[in-house]
């Protein structure tokens, strides 16, 4: 399997994703959102299967200190 990208089916840790070579569609924009327009409660609604924990997993990597 040469030159093709695993897809990430199931796997829901950012840091993962990024250092195993996966693909990923890049949402780092909502970092710079969230940063801009923060409240004292973000509420992150959308259905099932929508990437919720996958961007939660992201924000914890940008933000954690290490």
């Amino acid at each position: 399997m040469s030159g093709k990208v695993k897809l990430p089916i199931g796997v829901e840790d950012f840091a993962k994703i990024r250092t195993d070579g996966f693909y990923y569609v890049d949402k780092t924009g909502l970092i710079r959102e969230l940063v801009n327009n923060w409240g004292d409660v973000n509420l992150f609604t959308r259905p099932r299967r929508f990437g919720k924990s996958l961007n939660m997993s992201m924000l914890k990597a940008f933000f954690e200190i290490g």
